[in-house]
């Protein structure tokens, strides 16, 4: 939704169907939806405080407008609620008056199916690769080549209400719409209240963005399945014209892992439980450990193909714009280690513990005990040569110690002598060959020259204590070699196998905040830290990259892995700091 008033892209009826409007992705064939003043005006949004309602003022020569929007939630066991997936725009005239303009541009399929327009009693309906919306609207609607638009005058004190459904239409009216936002806000106050975040460490300065980002993991989190995606956009460049360029809207067990951490840390106990269930059963659907894939579609999809879509000209024209992902089939060592991990912090703090699940962790670990000395395309999934990547070995040893601790804590049977004489191999090889003494930092790959963030990671998995030389060492050379200025951090140095080039990785940049306070160096940490939250969007939102050059926030966005950081990293300065801890510390720093 830009500040314009136009929701610029949208997928129905879920977070990963193909668009119904894509103007982000080209202006011209995209599609759009715009409710905005017919004048020159100025505009600025918010969310409705602790909600995910967003509201867009707008300022015009004659008066002041308040255009809400939100989508409301399917509330279990309701009968008065629009069943099907809906977008509610309301507008206000809050002083003067202001003549309102309305342009829907609905193209389905991404663009690439025709659009027909009909006339209904309520205003009309848009069809298109055997798909339908309805518009409800005040506005005398005029139509042309699959495209609405029309005006009215609203005046101060005068509200009117337009609605989008997909897929049936179910009439509405004033009374029902504002009866609908106000149990859509007593909804996402509730959902933040339940966490108590009055109690909990974020109470503190950095409280709304907490709450901003819990609630950007609750949107990115699939009401049906649990599933959680990593960002709910397609294609959005890390380079402005270049071809990095991906579709985000898929459950990585990776992301997923730490998303589940990030909510238990809120005290979203429920949402964390359910996608842990889910994720579990997914992979539980394998046969082998070996088949378990690194991402899976938001309904468990295993085939995510990647498709270049070429009639798009991409934001900002650049170009590929892609849907899927080809790194879904790619061999990723460390999910095995993220899983487990994920599995071991919620398990230890009082969750069900399945018999089924310790045969399925066992076969896990048995099978990183066979495979964790072979190659990958590591956490980055790049696109070049597999390599021995030292955070993948890394993962692998956090399975093999999270399966230990998970059989001594229940009683499990468990070969906890092979276990351990595997996790001692991993280990000793990490020291051997994943540690320059010229760069005196773990590298990247084993033998490698080169930085890679996630060695930051190392300690807080347990495997070395914060103040070992090695780990200083790390955390001094990716101050040097890695960070561009303001705490902004690069993801890892040399070629990746694409042509061009990132930006800086937000989670990157607060991995080394944490790393920071972790090791007591708590006042260079919050200065790293206060220094990324300038780079917080006006709505409390962060993409997956900045520009260190620019300060403008690059790929898909919003990004759970960034919320993550930020939740994270807040977390850790409070406890450093002395306030209250609520929940277990995220990546099991205290199971080390």
């Amino acid at each position: 939704m830009g500040r314009d008033g136009s929701i610029d892209w949208c997928c129905l009826p879920h977070i990963e169907s193909p668009s119904i409007f894509a103007s982000i992705l080209d202006i011209d064939r995209g599609g759009h939806f715009a409710v905005h003043p017919s004048d020159n005006f100025d505009s600025e949004q918010r969310y409705i405080e602790k909600t995910n309602i967003l509201q867009t003022l707008f300022r015009t020569s004659s008066g002041i407008a308040t255009l809400t929007d939100f989508m409301p939630l399917k509330e279990h066991g309701r009968t008065d609620v629009p069943a099907p997936p809906a977008i509610y725009r309301n507008v206000t005239c809050n002083k003067g008056s202001m003549q309102l303009e309305i342009n829907f541009k609905p193209r389905f399929n991404y663009a690439h199916s025709e659009t027909i327009l009909r006339p209904t009693k309520r205003g009309l309906s848009a069809t298109g690769n055997n798909e339908r919306v309805f518009l409800h609207s005040p506005f005398e609607l005029r139509t042309k080549a699959g495209e609405a638009s029309g005006s009215c005058l609203i005046k101060e004190g005068e509200t009117v209400w337009i609605v989008l459904q997909y897929g049936h239409e179910i009439p509405v009216n004033t009374e029902a719409c504002q009866a609908l936002l106000k149990r859509t806000v007593e909804y996402w106050l509730s959902w933040v209240h339940s966490c108590e975040l009055s109690k909990c460490v974020f109470g503190g300065p950095w409280h709304d963005l907490i709450v901003r980002s819990g609630l950007v993991l609750k949107l990115l989190t699939h009401q049906e399945t649990g599933a959680i995606c990593a960002a709910p956009t397609t294609s959005l460049p890390e380079e402005i014209g270049g071809v990095r360029n991906w579709d985000y809207r898929f459950n990585w067990i990776r992301d997923a892992a730490f998303t589940v951490q990030g909510l238990y840390n809120l005290g979203h106990v429920k949402e964390a439980k359910k996608h842990l269930k889910w994720f579990m059963s997914i992979c539980r659907q394998s046969k082998e450990p070996s088949e378990i894939q690194i991402m899976y579609g938001m309904h468990g999809e295993t085939e995510l193909k990647e498709q270049d879509l070429g009639h798009l000209s991409g934001y900002r024209n650049s170009r590929p714009v892609r849907i899927g992902n080809g790194a879904a089939k790619q061999k990723q060592l460390d999910i095995y280690g993220e899983l487990i991990n994920a599995i071991y912090e919620t398990s230890r703090y009082g969750e069900d513990f399945p018999e089924e699940n310790w045969h399925f962790v066992k076969k896990i670990v048995d099978y990183v005990c066979q495979i964790w000395n072979t190659r990958d395309a590591g956490i980055w999934e790049v696109r070049g040569e597999s390599r021995h990547f030292v955070y993948s070995k890394l993962m692998c040893w956090v399975a093999l110690d999270r399966g230990i601790k998970i059989a001594k804590l229940r009683g499990f049977d468990a070969p906890l002598e092979r276990w351990k004489e595997v996790s001692d191999e991993i280990g000793n090889s990490l020291l051997l060959r994943g540690f320059s003494r010229r760069l005196n930092s773990f590298v990247q790959s084993f033998g490698s020259e080169t930085l890679d963030a996630t060695s930051l990671l190392i300690p807080m998995t347990g495997f070395l204590p914060f103040d070992d030389p090695h780990v200083q060492g790390t955390i001094d050379a990716t101050l040097k070699g890695l960070m561009s200025k303001d705490g902004l951090v690069y993801r890892y140095q040399g070629e990746d196998g694409l042509p061009g080039k990132e930006g800086a990785f937000i989670l990157c940049s607060f991995w080394l905040a944490d790393s920071l306070t972790l090791s007591g160096r708590v006042e260079e940490a919050e200065r790293i830290f206060t220094n990324l939250l300038k780079y917080v969007s006006p709505l409390g939102l962060l993409a997956e990259e900045i520009d260190p050059d620019t300060g403008g926030q690059l790929g898909n966005f919003p990004q759970a892995f960034s919320h993550i950081g930020l939740i994270n990293s807040s977390l850790y300065l409070g406890m450093a700091k002395g306030k209250q801890q609520m929940g277990p510390p995220p990546m099991g720093v205290a199971s080390a």
